[in-house]
């Protein structure tokens, strides 16, 4: 399957996967091919991120998804936790 997605990781995500953006082969990621899927996917490769795991907004391409929504190839899938502060 060809293809890949683009991550791009912000705040305690940005920490653990020690990079704000990657690009992750759709191969890699099994089927459904969804927004849901890649978080799970850097949960496997990254344990330390599994902690935001339940808190983590997903974005495709700018617009906030429900973890369902399809990804497809050239697709950006921002990951977005809670950020706290003042």
């Amino acid at each position: 399957m060809p293809g890949r997605v683009t991550v791009l990781a912000f705040a305690g995500a940005r920490d653990v996967l020690g990079v704000g953006e990657l690009t992750v082969p759709l191969a890699l990621l099994g089927e459904p091919l969804t927004a849901g899927r890649v978080v799970s996917w850097l949960c496997e490769e990254h344990p330390d991120l599994m902690p935001y795991r339940s808190s983590i907004r997903l974005a495709v391409n700018g617009s906030y998804v429900p973890e369902d929504e399809p990804v497809h190839d050239g697709d950006e899938v921002a990951l977005i936790p809670p950020v706290a502060g003042g």
